[in-house]
C-alpha cells in the first residue's frame, strides 16, 4: 500500500504537534521540521554559520551554541529579520525531510506527517498529498502559550510574525482540524481525518 503524505501546519499554540502526537500513536510517521531545524543550526550544523554572520555575535551563547532565546527575540521583532533566517534555514532542512520521508515510505509506514509551521510557505506542502490546518480560538491560542511560559509580549510578537496564518493557508487547506474545547473530541476528529486520509 503507498504511503499517503501528509502535510501538518497552522498557526503556533494551535495544537499541531499534540496532533502529531496522535496520528503518531495511529501508526503514522512524523517528522518535524522544527526538530529538524535545531538541527541544522546546531554548533556543528551547516547552517549554523551563515545564522551567525547575518545575525551577528549576540546570537553567540558563553558554550560556543546558537542562543536560541536571543535569536527568537530578533526574529520575531521584524519581518525582514524572520524572512532572512527562514532563507537560511529553509534550504537546509528541505534535504534532510526529504530523505525521512523516503525513509518511511521505505520502511512501509501506511502514512507519512511532515509537521511544518511554516509547510506552504517553505515549500513543503508540495511535497504532501494532503494539507491539514490546525486551528483553535484566538483565546485558547493564547492560553495555550501562556501555559508554556511565555511572556505575554512575547505571545504577542509571535502571534503577529504570523500575520492571519488561518485565513491564509486555508484556502489551500484538504482538511481542518479544530482543537477546541475537549481534547478528546479533537483527537477523534484528528484520528478520523487519517482513515479518510488512508482511504
Amino acid at each position: 500500500m503507498r504511503t499517503v503524505r501528509i502535510g501538518l501546519t497552522g498557526p503556533i499554540g494551535c495544537g499541531k504537534s499534540t496532533v502529531a502526537g496522535w496520528l503518531t500513536e495511529a501508526g503514522a510517521a512524523v517528522i518535524d521540521a522544527d526538530d529538524i531545524s535545531r538541527t541544522v543550526t546546531d554548533r556543528d550544523g551547516p547552517a549554523f554559520a551563515a545564522v551567525v554572520d547575518r545575525f551577528g555575535p549576540a546570537v553567540v551563547s558563553s558554550d560556543g551554541s546558537l542562543d536560541r532565546a536571543a535569536l527568537a527575540r530578533i526574529v520575531f521583532s521584524g519581518p525582514d529579520d524572520l524572512q532572512a533566517l527562514e532563507a537560511i534555514v529553509h534550504p537546509a532542512v528541505r534535504p534532510r525531510i526529504e530523505a525521512a520521508i523516503d525513509r518511511a515510505e521505505r520502511e512501509g509506514a501506511p502514512a507519512v506527517v511532515v509537521e511544518a509551521i511554516k509547510l506552504v510557505e517553505g515549500g513543503l506542502g508540495g511535497l504532501c498529498d494532503e494539507v491539514w490546518l490546525v486551528m483553535c480560538a484566538p483565546g485558547a491560542q493564547r492560553a495555550r502559550l501562556a501555559a508554556r511560559g511565555m511572556d505575554p509580549r512575547e505571545v504577542d510578537r509571535r502571534i503577529a510574525a504570523q500575520g492571519d496564518a488561518f485565513r491564509r493557508l486555508a484556502s489551500g487547506a484538504t482538511r481542518v482540524i479544530d482543537t477546541d474545547g475537549d481534547l478528546a473530541v479533537a483527537r477523534e476528529r484528528a484520528l478520523a481525518a487519517l482513515a479518510a486520509a488512508l482511504g
